[in-house]
């Protein structure tokens, strides 16, 4: 196994292309059950048939777990946004689409994303108040059981060169309420800066599936106090100024 080529650095891993393996190596101490979670999150989404990787092995590397999946040579989707600013309506059309499609999909052994959710406000630093009047909203909302992909956002699709589209990157995967998938990827939009972005997202998402944009707004302050958990500390203070919003426009 070469690890020579890093194709990914991220704060709690490594990506290296070896051939047509990719290998994603995790930093000393990550949690071991994360690592066999993720890698059993997408075996379990094969079985629905998406074009997504599909898992090889998990193994140690030099003492650091590490998941090895078919490498997917191609370009990411945020990247031919960045290179081709004049068709991004396009992309945004095409990545709206796959949303829609995984959603489309079962995949009854994942975690419920309500239990995820309702475990991640928990350990969400606001007050006891908050904290209380978010898992009653929780509570309230619709129990579905769509596959739900927790990070959907253009850096995890990947577009091969003859167009074939594949979704990357399941550890977040549940299953559950296709609408706080979509008010979590609204919300990486703004994340990333990219306002307009979010605003045309929520738009074609809300459109092509004949949602309310206030029933996906109602999920937003849920969504984000449970994504604040984890990540820095100018993502948390963002994610965290959603959640006492109650009203939107």
């Amino acid at each position: 196994m070469k690890l020579d080529r890093v194709i990914a650095v991220r704060n709690t891993k490594t990506v290296y292309r070896d051939g047509d393996r990719c290998i994603k190596v995790f930093n000393e101490g990550f949690s071991k059950s994360d690592v066999l979670n993720e890698a059993l999150n997408q075996a379990r989404v094969e079985t629905t048939g998406l074009n997504i990787p599909k898992v090889l092995e998990v193994t140690l590397v030099e003492g650091k777990w590490a998941i090895v999946s078919e490498y997917i040579a191609g370009k990411t989707l945020a990247r031919m946004m960045q290179e081709e600013p004049e068709r991004k309506q396009e992309f945004m059309e095409l990545f709206v689409d796959l949303q829609l499609q995984m959603h489309s999909k079962t995949c009854p052994l994942l975690n419920k994303l309500k239990d995820k959710m309702n475990r991640k406000i928990s350990e969400a630093d606001i007050s006891a108040t908050t904290r209380y009047d978010l898992h009653t909203r929780l509570e309230a909302m619709p129990r579905h059981n769509k596959l739900c992909h927790g990070d959907f956002n253009p850096s995890n699709i990947i577009i091969t060169e003859d167009g074939t589209p594949y979704i990357l990157d399941w550890s977040h995967a549940t299953q559950g309420n296709a609408s706080a998938d979509a008010a979590r990827t609204y919300l990486l939009f703004w994340l990333d800066g990219d306002i307009e972005g979010a605003h045309e997202y929520l738009r074609l998402f809300c459109e092509k599936s004949n949602t309310a944009k206030q029933y996906v707004q109602k999920w937003m302050p849920i969504v984000a106090a449970s994504q604040s958990v984890k990540g820095n500390e100018k993502e948390r203070e963002f994610l965290l100024s959603w959640v006492d919003v109650v009203d939107f426009e």
